[in-house]
């Protein structure tokens, strides 16, 4: 029996192409950089404003949270898979759960934290949160037992 791609999204027939078009690794001091690349990146693949912004938006944040609260560092992908523009963020933190998202914009619900990620699943068309590898420790501070997270967010290029 075949094994599943962990390089594919979940729901991507195995007939739908993938192009890596970026890989980096970042951290605090990266994050500018990484914005103008992510919006070089997306503008090449055709993705109009003013969903180029918004996925730049929503990608700037996701990083940003990697940082803050995994450890320092983070990895960025983006790849053209179909007619979607891919982004995954992967981290070495303590990972968290799509459950932890707000349903409602944070602060009218009393949470306190959790905007960014509230505003990417609300920009996305396809946004998921799942753990990374157990035991790897290939990102960030975690260390060999690191769970950490990988955030995966996508818009349609049409």
């Amino acid at each position: 029996m075949a094994q599943p791609d962990p390089a594919r999204p979940a729901g991507t027939p195995a007939e739908t192409p993938c192009r890596p078009l970026l890989r980096r690794r970042f951290t605090a001091r990266l994050l500018p950089q990484l914005r103008l690349l992510v919006e070089e990146c997306a503008a090449r693949e055709g993705l109009a404003e003013p969903r180029r912004g918004e996925f730049v938006l929503a990608v700037d944040e996701i990083a940003g949270n990697a940082v803050e609260h995994a450890g320092g560092s983070g990895r960025l992908e983006v790849r053209r898979v179909g007619d979607e523009l891919e982004c995954r963020i992967s981290d070495a933190g303590p990972g968290f759960s799509e459950a932890v998202i707000p349903e409602l914009l944070p602060g009218l619900d009393g949470a306190p934290q959790g905007r960014g990620l509230w505003l990417a699943r609300l920009v996305a068309d396809r946004f998921t949160v799942a753990a990374g590898p157990v035991g790897t420790g290939a990102v960030g501070t975690g260390g060999a037992g690191a769970v950490g997270t990988v955030v995966t967010l996508a818009v349609r290029l049409r």
